[in-house]
C-alpha cells in the first residue's frame, strides 16, 4: 500500500476533510466577507479547548480522541471582540472588491487588470483615485493614452473605499460553498420574505 495514501487518509479522513468553522467576531458578525472567515475544523476544536471561542452552531460529524467525543464545530463566535480594522490597504484584491470585479470601462467579468486613468507615463500615481480594475482589452486599447483622447468612459470616479464599504461589497461575493448553519450569520440584515 502506498505510504502517502495512508497518512494522508489517517491525518484527514474524507469526511472531515471539507468542515469548515465560519468564524464571528464577539458582536456576532462575520470577521470579513469577502475572503470569508473560515478556519479549518482542526482550527477550531483547537480554539474551543483553549477558551478563545463558544459553539455556536455543529456539524452531525464527529472527531474523537481516547477519552472525548466532541461534534465539529461549524460556527464559532470569539469571545474577545476585534476590532475592525479602518483602513483599507490599497492591494489589487481590494482594489478588484472595490470595483465589483468587472473593468471600469466596459463592465465586462474575468481576465481583469488594473489601470492608471491618469497614465504613469502622464504624471499618474498609483492610488485608489488614480486606479481602476480593467479588462485586457479596454487596457491595451487605452495603453499610455487619456481616456478622452481614446473615446472611453469610467463607469464611475475611482476613490478611496471606506472600511465598512469594502466590506459590505464582499457580501455580494459569496464562497462556492455556504453551509446552513451559516446563512442566518451572513445575512442577518437581509429583508425577510413574506
Amino acid at each position: 500500500m502506498d505510504g502517502d495514501f495512508r497518512t494522508s487518509f489517517v491525518r484527514e479522513p474524507g469526511c472531515l476533510r471539507h468542515k469548515p468553522a465560519l468564524v464571528l467576531n464577539a458582536d456576532y458578525r462575520p470577521l470579513s466577507y469577502y475572503p470569508l472567515s473560515l478556519w479549518p475544523w482542526q482550527e477550531a476544536i483547537k480554539a474551543v479547548y483553549l477558551d478563545r471561542v463558544q459553539i455556536v452552531a455543529e456539524y452531525e460529524d464527529v472527531v474523537r480522541s481516547p477519552s472525548v467525543e466532541i461534534k465539529i464545530p461549524s460556527v464559532v463566535v470569539l469571545k474577545d471582540y476585534i476590532q475592525p480594522q479602518k483602513r483599507v490597504a490599497f492591494t489589487r484584491f481590494n482594489l478588484f472588491l472595490r470595483d465589483e470585479f468587472c473593468c471600469q470601462y466596459c463592465g465586462a467579468r474575468g481576465d481583469l487588470t488594473f489601470d492608471h486613468v491618469v497614465p504613469r507615463a502622464r504624471g499618474g500615481v498609483t492610488s485608489w483615485e488614480n486606479v481602476v480594475a480593467a479588462c485586457s482589452r479596454c487596457n491595451l486599447k487605452k495603453g499610455s493614452k487619456s481616456i478622452r483622447q481614446v473615446g472611453m468612459a469610467l463607469r464611475k470616479p475611482p476613490r478611496r473605499p471606506a472600511a465598512e464599504e469594502l466590506r459590505n461589497q464582499g457580501r455580494k461575493f459569496p464562497p462556492n460553498h455556504l453551509h446552513d448553519t451559516w446563512l442566518d450569520f451572513l445575512y442577518w440584515d437581509a429583508e425577510l420574505e413574506a
